[in-house]
């Protein structure tokens, strides 16, 4: 029995699968509040107790770098490692990834129903392929044609400088650099950054904040989901949060022509994470592939290459994938 999850900064994921089960298809399932339990051990235990399972073997994908079979969750206070984590929840052998890398392993092996393609381009067999998510952080990965297959390689890509391309996100670094210092492409582009961007938006002047949002705001812990929704769903009605999400967008797609150009990634870019998919109406308008592609001189480059959302659940399936392998 392996038991596999995919562990990020506000939810964590688990599954079962039996060693023929359809990777797709597990046994049992179950989400967590990550932030609610001390440990990855500890939810394990209790997932373990509640589907009276025994799982001899783990697989877990985390939102930061695994090093040596170390990890530490970036927007948690969590640390683990592979023997502490099979010796905690009872396992023989425990494998952890980095979440992207978990992601991009599931890419080759993804359906036509599990994307949503905003640029269908024309892929070059064998070539790389990128993959970016922001979720509550950004996450990017890659990968190459190595031995007949594709190689996931994780980075930590997200934490590398933001790079504003107009004055209004030249105005925004500022405003990110005043609050934090070194500002990282995460801090403008993942669901940590949308109540920054809101407030800058805000203060700028740019846009007039709705009373009666602001005290919606005022009641809840995380901003993230009311903005977005707002940004989507009632753009007329809240300018800010429309702007607050028309910005994201803009900062995603430049990320990702970025991170398109420094894996030459003919072979396809793909947006995970639950922001992409959350904003997807507005992914679909043609501004984001627009925005992606506009690199100069390397433009024709990027608007050759197919750009898909990843609806799928891509981050478990990856973990799946490389735990029944072990």
């Amino acid at each position: 029995m392996l038991i596999v999850g995919d562990i990020g900064g506000t939810k964590t994921l688990l599954a079962l699968f039996k060693r023929d089960d359809d990777p797709r298809k597990p046994s049992a399932k179950k989400e967590y509040h990550s932030a609610a339990f001390p440990s990855l051990a500890a939810i394990a235990r209790d997932f373990l107790s509640e589907t009276g399972e025994k799982a001899t073997v783990g697989c877990f994908d985390v939102a930061g770098p695994v090093v040596e079979g170390r990890a530490r969750i970036t927007n948690l206070p969590w640390t683990m490692d592979e023997a502490g984590l099979a010796r905690d929840i009872g396992l023989e052998r425990v494998k952890l990834m980095n979440d992207l890398e978990a992601i991009a392993e599931a890419v080759p092996h993804l359906l036509p129903g599990d994307l949503e393609t905003l640029n269908p381009g024309e892929a070059e067999p064998q070539g790389a392929i990128a993959v970016i998510a922001p979720g509550t952080g950004l996450g990017e990965a890659f990968l190459v044609w190595s031995g007949g297959r594709y190689v996931a390689c994780p980075s930590e890509g997200g934490h590398s400088s933001y790079a504003p391309v107009n004055a209004q996100q030249t105005e925004l670094l500022a405003y990110l650099r005043g609050k934090f210092g070194e500002v990282s492409a995460e801090r403008a582009c993942s669901g940590m950054a949308v109540g920054d961007l809101y407030d800058f938006l805000k203060v700028s002047g740019r846009r007039t904040e709705i009373a009666a949002f602001a005290a919606e705001l005022e009641k809840v812990k995380d901003r993230t989901p009311l903005i977005a929704q707002a940004g989507v769903n009632e753009r007329a009605a809240n300018p800010l949060a429309a702007a607050t999400i028309d910005l994201f967008v803009d900062n995603l797609a430049s990320e990702a022509g970025n991170l398109a150009l420094k894996a030459l990634s003919t072979g396809g870019v793909y947006l995970a994470g639950g922001m992409p998919v959350h904003v997807l109406p507005l992914l679909k308008t043609g501004s984001f592939v627009q925005t992606f592609a506009a690199k100069g001189r390397l433009s024709p480059v990027l608007k050759r290459m197919p750009v898909h959302v990843v609806t799928a659940q891509a981050p478990l399936l990856g973990a799946t994938l490389r735990g029944l392998a072990l």
